[in-house]
């Protein structure tokens, strides 16, 4: 199995493609304004919408769901890279995030 490299929020490059792994409602509270959202549990029917030569940067709340997201994709030759802390750790950075509807922006 191939090594999942792992990055913090504040090492994100500006303009990186995020890939969002969490649920429906977690995206809908908050979320990276940009990033892609692909449910883990969606990840295998649809991986092929992500290209394989961009580096991917995958998040989630804390980054659980994030690294089994991003070792399942390295292992079909995919550049993903995991984000520690997720969500959670953007938030508390005061990084911008935006919310479905009219909403304040919120990590479930």
């Amino acid at each position: 199995m191939s090594e999942v490299e792992t990055v913090r929020v504040q090492d994100i490059p500006e303009g990186a493609t995020i890939v969002d792994v969490r649920e429906d409602y977690e995206w809908e509270a908050g979320h990276v304004e940009g990033a892609l959202h692909v449910p883990l549990n969606t990840l295998p029917l649809r991986f092929e919408e992500l290209d394989p030569d961009e580096d991917l940067y995958i998040i989630c709340r804390t980054g659980g769901r994030s690294w089994q997201a991003s070792q399942w994709l390295v292992g079909q030759g995919y550049s993903a890279i995991n984000v520690a802390g997720g969500m959670d750790e953007w938030f508390e950075a005061g990084r911008p995030m935006v919310a479905e509807g009219s909403e304040t922006p919120r990590v479930l």
